[in-house]
């Protein structure tokens, strides 16, 4: 495979495109900071073919829009990432899209066996035997000038999985898995998932209260740190952490000047302007409607203590059947979808439809009704049919 030098300047980076236009995929992976700022900031943009590799630097005078164009707008060229949530939230920031068509190895990996959100050094240890160089991972990569160590670091990151990803991939297809990542993998490129109204905000957050005043509050708070974080950049928890939002939410000052007596606040909020704002904020929050109310957790409404124990029974028979199938259990069936069907819910639930049926929905219909239990054979657990007595007439 040939590796390029580090690409600073626009015609260059144009000549690349190009040839990774006419490839049936590339491997893609970033590396940025975002320790100091609300947006991260793309420091290194590396990508990789079967035939050659190379490292982007986005902070040269250079003009990224072809490396773009590819990534959002040709749907010939397939995008490979490795746990790409992050790195596609970057790409989404600079153009307002996803990626398309994508492939992540941490879902595929789900489905060869190698459990839920492998790591990228375990998995090409696992795939190709040798271990990676981790001596640059804690790099400032906002640094300049980067020293080929770091350079070498980051296209390796992309070298291997361009290489790991046909192997994969023929892995897929012998065991006839394809199909069941089409799932996942819509859910990662989903927009939405990167581009949030900041009144939104608030969902992010965990309160335990149900009151509608205070979780009201708390939207209200929520959407203003929001809104401030975004147009200072800066991080949210520089704003106001998350535990003196809850704090300020349940026990609301009722002048500016108490701000100043908030754990988390400074001295100067009692008169400063964002302590005005925050006032703002308190001032126009209203309860919420009884719709906009949170689901009870850690239960849906309508499961019972015995439906609790129902889905206890679920999830060891999942264990036992993404243990056969050898694939991760998040992959079958999630907790939420368990609890459902312990509630007595049999419409809408991906469990009930297509290949999660075939696995794992069929028997999980018969344990919640009684038509097969667990037994334990030899000093082994298994399932049993159960075989009802008949009723009386």
């Amino acid at each position: 495979m040939r590796i390029h030098p580090l690409i600073t300047k626009t015609d260059e980076l144009s000549s690349l495109v190009d040839r990774l236009s006419r490839q049936p995929f590339i491997a893609v992976d970033t590396e940025f900071m975002r320790e100091n700022t609300y947006w991260p900031i793309l420091c290194l943009l590396q990508v990789a073919s079967s035939e050659e590799a190379a490292a982007i630097d986005p902070q040269a005078d250079i003009d990224l829009s072809p490396i773009l164009e590819l990534l959002v707008e040709n749907k010939d060229v397939l995008k490979v990432f490795h746990a790409g949530g992050q790195d596609l939230e970057i790409v989404h920031n600079l153009t307002g899209k996803v990626p398309s068509p994508l492939f992540d190895t941490q879902i595929a990996a789900m489905a060869l066996g190698h459990g839920e959100q492998v790591g990228y050094s375990n998995l090409i240890e696992s795939l190709l035997g040798h271990s990676l160089d981790k001596g640059a991972r804690f790099t400032d990569w906002s640094r300049r000038p980067l020293d080929k160590r770091q350079i070498d670091y980051a296209i390796a990151d992309v070298t291997h999985l361009a290489t790991i990803f046909p192997r994969m991939v023929d892995r897929l297809r012998k065991n006839g898995r394809g199909a069941w990542l089409d799932e996942e993998m819509e859910r990662l490129a989903d927009p939405s998932s990167f581009a949030f109204d900041a009144q939104d905000a608030w969902k992010r957050l965990k309160l335990p209260s149900r009151n509608p005043a205070v979780l009201g509050r708390l939207k209200a708070l929520a959407g203003w740190r929001e809104t401030e974080a975004r147009s200072k950049n800066l991080p949210r928890g520089r704003i106001v952490k998350d535990d003196t939002l809850g704090e300020l939410a349940v026990h609301p000052p009722k002048k500016q000047e108490e701000l100043g007596q908030v754990r988390g606040l400074s001295s100067g909020w009692q008169s400063n302007d964002i302590g005005a704002r925050l006032m703002a904020a308190l001032a126009s929050a209203k309860p919420l409607e009884p719709h906009e109310l949170p689901d009870r957790e850690p239960r849906r409404p309508g499961l019972t203590k015995e439906g609790a124990l129902v889905s206890d029974l679920l999830k060891l028979l999942l264990k036992i059947r993404a243990k056969e199938a050898g694939v991760a259990p998040r992959l079958i069936a999630r907790a939420d979808e368990l609890e459902a069907l312990a509630a007595g819910v049999r419409n809408g639930l991906n469990i009930l439809s297509g290949w999660r049926f075939e696995e794992f929905g069929r028997d999980a219909v018969n344990l919640v009704e009684g038509r097969i239990g667990f037994a334990i054979e030899n000093g082994k657990l298994k399932l049993s049919r159960m075989v009802k007595e008949p009723v009386d007439a």
